[in-house]
């Protein structure tokens, strides 16, 4: 008997990170205190009381246990075209809204909407591990955009020109970053988008954390009151950070119209529709929750204050990037992997963080710290912790 093939686009992946970097943490043995977790991206506050009235009354209505518009509630998708205009200072209407289950489902929608098995996205390098491994198990190929240290990670004007190659059909990028916390200017932004249409490719722009950018940052970019945007552009949001509701899985995807009725093609067979109580709360929320959701912002503001403050002469540790709910990390111990380091101090500091590695293999002097998961006070005590560690023998 001949046993069945697997797919091998998908068998070559490496297991999801996350669940392996947690699994490290239940070997710490608690002696430094509570562990302290940033490794994925959660928003560590809970919801507002009001929030989680309107799902529970969503969920249960009659209203919405049977299937709903594919492209999602009309009522949010109206809600969320009036944010983004009011945020952006651009025209956008309900027409121009996709609702999808989270963020990584409205990428895929995105790139199975402009790119096929063969044809070639770009992503910045370091990368999203999971706009990767989608583009990977698709067989859709991926180039990439060399964003560098020294310039904060923000990619520039001649390293998207060089990475453009013959089959290229978008660009992929996420400001703020993940997992740098790189904040992109607007300007750069522009820049790049002109790139994009010059050369006939799509812009494939996620937002999921520009709830976080720094006080009085003001619109994240002006792309959307381009004329013409639609031509070249997708943009991509989660509601998860914001409304601090990531199990309920609700991202948007922002489009030309047409682009939207195929993207609807897409979700009709990964899903039919989004989750509708969800759907319905948030539509509620997003106009009444305004205030709250700004002072998460000056939260998490504080939380990267903290931080920056903990990296400060913290021997030979560099904090190369921070923004949003992310900081991206230089270790101080050359010769050992950034998966080794992440796992030591796991198991003996009691600090859950990714490895540089799922982000790009040459990034193995590099962790990826989700600092918006732990409050000021907690994030203080990394320092003391991170100054007595080391790899290698125990300590």
């Amino acid at each position: 008997m001949t046993a069945a093939l697997l797919n091998p686009l998908v068998t070559r992946l490496s297991p999801p990170p996350i669940p392996a970097v947690q699994a490290w943490g239940k070997s710490y043995p608690g002696s430094l205190g509570p562990l302290i977790d940033l490794s994925q991206a959660v928003p560590g506050y809970p919801p507002h009381p009001d929030m989680l009235r309107w799902l529970g009354e969503a969920a249960a209505s009659l209203d919405y246990t049977n299937y709903g518009p594919i492209e999602g509630e009309t009522p949010l998708r109206e809600a969320y075209a009036a944010h983004v205009s009011q945020l952006y200072g651009a025209k956008i209407v309900g027409g121009n809204i996709h609702i999808t289950s989270g963020c990584n489902q409205a990428f895929i929608c995105a790139v199975m909407a402009v790119a096929a098995a063969g044809d070639t996205v770009l992503m910045s390098d370091p990368f999203y591990f999971n706009h990767e491994t989608t583009l990977s198990m698709l067989g859709i190929k991926t180039g990439f955009v060399t964003c560098e240290s020294a310039d904060g990670f923000v990619p520039n004007v001649e390293a998207v020109e060089r990475a453009l190659t013959p089959g290229v059909r978008a660009l992929a990028l996420v400001t703020p970053n993940n997992p740098t916390g790189a904040i992109y200017p607007p300007a750069q932004l522009k820049a790049i988008f002109d790139i994009c249409r010059k050369n006939g490719i799509w812009l494939i722009l996620d937002e999921t954390y520009r709830d976080f950018l720094p006080e009085g940052f003001g619109a994240p970019h002006g792309l959307l009151a381009e004329k013409n945007w639609q031509d070249n552009l997708i943009q991509l949001y989660s509601f998860s950070k914001s409304f601090c509701i990531p199990g309920h899985r609700l991202g948007a995807l922002t489009a030309a119209e047409n682009v939207v009725e195929e993207i609807a093609k897409i979700m009709d067979n990964l899903q039919i529709c989004a989750p509708r109580a969800v759907q319905g709360a948030v539509a509620r929320a997003l106009p009444a929750l305004a205030e709250w959701r700004a002072g998460n912002r000056l939260e998490i503001e504080a939380r990267a204050k903290a931080l920056r403050e903990v990296m400060t002469d913290l021997g030979d540790w560099r904090l190369e990037a921070v923004g949003a709910y992310f900081a991206f990390i230089r270790h101080p111990f050359e010769g050992h992997a950034s998966t080794e380091v992440a796992e030591f101090l796991a198991k003996r500091a009691g600090i859950l963080a990714i490895p540089g590695e799922y982000f790009g293999a040459q990034y193995t002097r590099f962790l990826r710290f989700a600092f918006a998961n732990a409050d000021a006070p907690t994030i203080r005590q990394l320092r003391g912790r991170m100054q007595d560690f080391h790899v290698g023998a125990d300590q």
